[in-house]
């Protein structure tokens, strides 16, 4: 095992015995499923199935993730711990939709036969890519989630409150984990490191678009919580700079070293394709924000 090797299953063993320790929860046990608001709004459901959608994909996510990462053996075993407890939101999802009597299980089962019929593809190709893809993806993510927390929260369904607050928790975990390789890439590789931070920040956006049903139309919906761009800005962008130690002037000279290798024909580096396109990091936003 490399000395890189080596550091990245540390901190995926210091991830394994906090999430052990502290983070475990029941989807039968520790869900209060007596509180659930069957009166609340179809707007408060719609966006609990477009979350459940997104996670639905899990089969994708872990297959073309476990495989990139085949060989680091503590991402590997992360990717494993990760499907584990990526399941439980949307079996939890599920079961909310159907025992709040928004769903029944024929449009439930038609949802999942429309999802299966797409494939989730990665949207980068290397493991240090999509180690950075994870950290932003996971940190928008738990944006949102505490977002419609609080929605769900004011329409009193204590139940599907509950349900964000564990999920929520999950996800800033799984991005802490990916903050903490990502350091450990840029004590090793700080310019190469940078380049592909620039690449994926440039060209981000969700796992949802352009395969869940009705996307454009449910992303509607779950803006009026209150995620947009300047949100995308101020709690995912900038506080993973902070966490990272990358300040934002470094950031914008990643990508525009990036660039210009690329304008000088110089193409030693596979992250740096795809960013002669790419916007100015000032512009940085998802193209849509959804769980």
């Amino acid at each position: 095992m490399s000395r890189l090797e080596e550091k990245i299953f540390q901190e995926y063993m210091t991830f394994f015995e906090k999430a052990e320790r502290e983070r475990r929860w029941n989807v039968f046990q520790d869900i209060p499923w007596e509180r659930v608001n069957k009166e609340a709004s179809e707007e408060l459901a719609l966006c609990a199935e477009t979350f459940c959608s997104v996670e639905m994909y899990l089969p994708d996510y872990v297959s073309n993730g476990i495989n990139l990462v085949r060989k680091y053996f503590g991402q590997a075993w992360f990717q494993a711990n990760w499907a584990y407890e990526e399941s439980k939101h949307s079996l939890t999802l599920m079961q909310y939709l159907l025992r709040s009597g928004k769903r029944t299980e024929e449009q439930l089962s038609d949802l999942q036969h429309q999802i299966f019929a797409k494939k989730w593809d990665l949207p980068f190709h290397t493991p240090r890519q999509m180690t950075f893809y994870g950290c932003v993806q996971e940190m928008a993510t738990f944006v949102i989630y505490v977002k419609h927390r609080e929605r769900a929260a004011t329409e009193g369904d204590e139940c599907l409150r509950t349900i964000y607050d564990y999920i929520a928790r999950d996800e800033i975990a799984h991005c802490r984990f990916y903050q903490s390789v990502v350091k450990v890439l840029l004590e090793e590789d700080r310019p190469g490191t940078l380049t592909d931070m620039a690449h994926v920040f440039a060209n981000f956006e969700m796992p949802g678009v352009g395969i869940v049903p009705d996307y454009d139309s449910r992303i509607l919906k779950m803006r009026e919580a209150g995620v947009d761009r300047n949100v995308f800005i101020q709690k995912v962008y900038m506080p993973i700079l902070k966490y990272l130690g990358v300040n934002r002037h470094e950031m914008l000279a990643a990508q525009r070293t990036a660039l210009e290798l690329r304008r000088g024909g110089e193409r030693r580096d596979p992250s740096i394709e795809g960013l002669a396109s790419a916007p100015n990091l000032d512009n940085t936003a998802p193209q849509a924000l959804s769980a």
